[in-house]
């Protein structure tokens, strides 16, 4: 089996990455979903967060990680309800 070359990471990548996954440390786990292609691992916490890790394209069509939170949406106390009467 022939292996691609492997391409440095920059830094900036690196700091990005190990930011992310700082901010679930911790964290239990409820759930982990691959997806079929294998370029996406999507990891359901325990608390609503999601933590999604995927395998990109950059510019040149290098293959590059990707790592992300994503948080659930705020719930809002008072919302304000507007109606609208037709005339």
């Amino acid at each position: 089996m022939t292996r691609s070359p492997v391409r440095p990471v920059s830094l900036q990548d690196l700091r990005r990455i190990a930011e992310t996954l700082a901010a679930v440390r911790g964290r239990t786990v409820g759930d982990a979903t691959m997806r079929s292609d294998r370029r996406q691992l999507r990891i359901d916490m325990a608390d609503g967060q999601l933590l999604v890790v995927g395998v990109d394209t950059d510019e040149s069509g290098r293959p590059q990680l990707e790592v992300d939170v994503v948080h659930p949406p705020a719930e809002h106390g008072n919302q304000l309800e507007v109606r609208f009467e037709s005339a």
